[in-house]
C-alpha cells in the first residue's frame, strides 16, 4: 500500500459517516536531487510548479477542514496507470512501424519516410486510446483510496 499526506478541504456529513474532499500536493524527487539544475526533468518540474491532486472519500472518522490526514492506495492502481500512459503509446508506435515496414512501404514502393510517418500516426492513436481508457481507471483508483489516520493540524 502506498501512502501520502493530504489536507482536508471540505467535510460533508453523510448518513453513515462523512464525505471528505482532500487535496494532496504532488511531490517530485527533483528538489532533493543534486543534478536538478542541469536536468531537463528538474527544469520542467520547476517551471510547471506544484500540482495538487484532489480526492473524495467516505469515512466514519471525524475530521475537520484543514487537518492533515494520511491516505493509502494500492500500488496496483499506480502501476496500471503508468502502464496505460507509457506503454500503450509505445506499443502503438512499434505496431505502426512494423505495419508500415512490412506492408505499407513495399506496397507503395516507399522508403523510411512512410515508416516514420506511420509510427507518428500510431503514437497519436496510442495517446488517444490512453486518454479514452484513463477516466475509467482513474474512477476506479479514486474508489480504492482509504483514510489511514488523522494526523492533526498542519504546521505553519
Amino acid at each position: 500500500m502506498m501512502t501520502a499526506l493530504a489536507t482536508v478541504m471540505q467535510v460533508s456529513p453523510q448518513s453513515q459517516g462523512y464525505e471528505i474532499q482532500l487535496s494532496c500536493e504532488q511531490t517530485t524527487s527533483c528538489s532533493s536531487c543534486s543534478s536538478s539544475k542541469s536536468c531537463g526533468t528538474g527544469i520542467v518540474s520547476k517551471a510547471i510548479g506544484k500540482k495538487a491532486l484532489l480526492w473524495t472519500l467516505n469515512t466514519s472518522k471525524s475530521v475537520h477542514q484543514g487537518q492533515v490526514v494520511e491516505i493509502g492506495f494500492p500500488e496496483k492502481s499506480l502501476l496500471q496507470s503508468a502502464a496505460l500512459v507509457y506503454l500503450v503509446p509505445l506499443f502503438m508506435m512499434i505496431l505502426g512501424a512494423w505495419i508500415a515496414n512490412q506492408w505499407l512501404a513495399p506496397a507503395l514502393n516507399m522508403g523510411e519516410g512512410i515508416v516514420i510517418a506511420c509510427s507518428f500516426l500510431f503514437i497519436l492513436l496510442g495517446i488517444a486510446l490512453a486518454k479514452f481508457l484513463s477516466p475509467r481507471l482513474e474512477q476506479r483508483s479514486q474508489q480504492e483510496v482509504i483514510l489511514l489516520r488523522v494526523l492533526g493540524e498542519p504546521i505553519v
